[in-house]
């Protein structure tokens, strides 16, 4: 037989498993770790823009705003109220210059230089403003009017349309981002598809390798398989053979026994008989010595009669297999004292030699069982012919046993027997209900 598989091979196996499952871990954590990397950028360039966007509109309010109250600043009658409107000028002014710091802050350096003249536009423009504080009061209305419309407001236009030029380079700035979101996005894709591709490309190798090494090792399994059917098959023949020779060696002893020791004795137990008539009357001595020698001739002869019986009964070959199951019956009978009934069918004489032997050497052994085992006061042994098989069944009334669990070397014998000729052995027992052997042997057609 082949050595077995080497265990290099599940090395291997186990090595590429693992790999790939490594591989498919990398994979996984590297595209977690990329699609949070462009989920933070874009939450960041998106929180940036807003935040431009803001401080960009807080600069255009100021803007607003404050040509509007210096306008209610310069119609006002009142000290009291110019003097609200221009500190509410100057609030206008502080919020408006924190919007533009923080604008600087979060804008991009590329739009620097925008940004600055942004701040050079908003201070002329908050010097504009501011002149106009300083205008007395009794001219405040007409020429702070006039100085209004005449620079304010133009100034005002160029500083609003200088914010909304940065704001539409803070929406080209934003694109700029989402642009750069996807191209990480595509490289992330990329590296996705490389990677999958090489998952799968090991995924497929190593398929292929362990559907190979599953043939490989099926192969072998089948090729072991078959060797010990076949090892099986020879260990049957060579058990049917050694029963069959088992059972010619004890035709060959039991003839011997009978046609040698037998004759031999009964010569011997006839020359007594004849000795013993010719002992003189007054001779007591040598008639107890001549009956001696003839009861022992007469015990050999018993003792070699029923060794040939044991060893195969003659009436098994002259007479038949009822008969010898009959006369086996009544050696049990008187030998153990159980009851032993025997109902047979009369075609079941007519049977092949092995069907015979096989019967007798099961019934045989089942007898003994019982005698030695069961504890039984009857046993019951049935042999019926149906047109394609015989069936032989031997029942007792002892204390059975548990079938699953004990089986002995003379149930296996038996079972081996009735499996050489092709039949089926079965015995069904449970303690306390005593024992059933049952044997189905097929009948040539």
């Amino acid at each position: 037989m082949a050595a077995p598989p080497k265990a290099s091979g599940r090395g291997l196996l186990l090595a590429g498993f693992g790999g790939l499952l490594l591989l498919m871990v990398i994979v996984s954590v590297d595209a977690i770790l990329v699609l949070r990397e462009v989920r933070s950028g874009e939450a960041q360039e998106r929180n940036l823009y807003l935040r431009r966007a803001a401080a960009l509109d807080r600069v255009r309010t100021g803007i607003y705003q404050s040509a509007i109250v210096m306008r209610a600043y310069l119609l006002a009658d009142e000290r009291k109220a110019a003097a609200t409107d221009l500190e509410q000028w100057r609030s206008i002014r502080s919020d408006a210059e924190a919007a533009l710091a923080e604008c600087t802050a979060v804008l991009d350096p590329e739009l620097s230089p925008q940004l600055q003249s942004l701040r050079a536009e908003v201070q002329v423009y908050w010097k504009l403003l501011d002149f106009l504080t300083t205008v007395p009061d009794k001219d405040r209305r007409i020429l702070g009017g006039e100085y209004l419309n005449r620079e304010v407001v133009q100034r005002r236009g160029a500083t609003l349309d200088l914010v909304d030029r940065i704001d539409q380079l803070n929406a080209l700035e934003m694109s700029a981002g989402d642009a750069k979101l996807n191209h990480t996005f595509n490289q992330l894709r990329f590296r996705l598809v490389v990677m999958l591709t090489l998952t799968l490309a090991a995924g497929v190798l190593l398929a292929a390798f362990t559907v190979r090494r599953t043939l490989s090792l099926e192969r072998e399994l089948e090729r072991r398989y078959r060797e010990g059917v076949e090892t099986r098959q020879e260990l049957q023949h060579l058990s049917a053979r050694l029963v069959m020779a088992q059972e010619e060696e004890r035709r060959a002893i039991s003839r011997e026994l009978h046609d040698e020791v037998g004759q031999s004795l009964s010569a011997l137990l006839m020359e007594a008989g004849n000795a013993a008539a010719r002992v003189p009357p007054d001779s007591a001595e040598i008639r107890r010595h001549v009956d001696s020698i003839k009861r022992l001739a007469e015990a050999s002869v018993n003792v070699i009669r029923n060794m040939t019986l044991l060893l195969r009964p003659s009436m098994l070959d002259d007479f038949g297999l009822v008969p010898a199951l009959e006369w086996q019956a009544r050696e049990v009978s008187k030998r153990t004292g159980l009851r032993v009934q025997v109902a047979a069918d009369d075609g079941a004489g007519d049977l092949p030699d092995a069907h015979k032997t096989c019967i007798y050497r099961v019934v045989q052994e089942a007898l003994h069982n019982c005698a030695r085992h069961s504890q039984a006061r009857s046993v019951k042994v049935v042999v019926e012919q149906e047109p394609e098989k015989i069936v032989l069944s031997v029942e007792d009334d002892g204390r059975g046993f548990d079938a699953d669990r004990v089986r002995g070397l003379g149930l296996v014998g038996m079972a081996e027997r009735v499996t050489h000729l092709g039949g089926v052995f079965a015995v069904r027992s449970q303690p306390g209900s005593g024992t059933r052997v049952a044997v189905e042997l097929p009948l040539a057609s």
